[in-house]
């Protein structure tokens, strides 16, 4: 019988990041969920599950988390890149902190655990997949969302994701992003339902789960590498 295999999930403590540290414990798979505060997040007692506390910005972070996966688990073969942070203001409202803000989690936290992660699914040699939340919104801007500054970040993942898959695509180590819509989380939690459904040319609003299950599909899609799958009801297709 196959040895699960162990899952990195941050961001987890709510919205996208809980739905899918689920929907892979459902599937079987070990998961270390990070957030800066997993450990309180209400997850069910779960032996495949491990929690860590940290801002997933540090390097102590990473190395925590990896410490876990490999010291409970045995292994470290996915990572899901889903912490981050967002808001919206025009583009001369930002301040130069908020910009490091976004800096510091987004991307700096995507670089110290990724770096961990691929090192150590180098060492096991039986290759893996890293696939990062980023945001429709980064190819694809929407008269009125204004969020210029956070995608820089996002449109920055976007792009390493690309280099990455083809630098290590000899490994077996795939690299893959989701780019969400709107996505009914708490992040929304006072944003009107019919604004939301504005945002898509379906007039559906995306649930934390919907982009679980695409997260899942990218770890187990053996052959795919390089992919930006947009989960945006369409936005990404352009006016409309």
């Amino acid at each position: 019988m196959q040895k699960p295999q162990t899952v990195v999930v941050t961001g987890a403590s709510q919205g996208i990041g809980a739905a899918t540290v689920r929907e892979f414990l459902a599937r079987g798979y070990n998961v270390v969920a990070t957030a800066r505060h997993a450990t309180t997040a209400g997850f069910a007692s779960d032996s495949k599950l491990a929690t860590v506390d940290g801002d997933i910005g540090l390097a102590q972070t990473a190395k925590n988390i990896a410490e876990v996966a490999i010291g409970r688990f045995g292994s470290l073969d996915h990572v899901v890149n889903n912490a981050g942070i967002f808001s919206t203001k025009p583009f001369t409202d930002y301040t130069i902190d908020e910009f490091r803000s976004f800096v510091s989690t987004n991307l700096e936290g995507f670089i110290l655990i990724t770096q961990i992660a691929v090192t150590q699914m180098l060492r096991q040699g039986t290759g893996g997949s890293i696939t990062t939340i980023t945001a429709s919104l980064a190819q694809n801007p929407i008269a009125g969302v204004t969020a210029s500054i956070p995608m820089i970040t996002k449109g920055g993942l976007e792009s390493v994701t690309l280099s990455l898959a083809s630098e290590y695509a000899k490994s077996n180590i795939r690299f893959n992003a989701v780019a969400p819509g709107v996505v009914d989380t708490p992040l929304h939690k006072g944003t009107p339902n019919d604004a939301m459904k504005s945002m898509s040319p379906m007039g559906q609003i995306v649930e934390p789960e919907d982009i679980a299950k695409a997260v899942v599909y990218l770890a187990e899609a053996r052959h795919v590498t390089g992919e930006v799958l947009h989960v945006d009801g369409g936005a990404h297709s352009g006016r409309w």
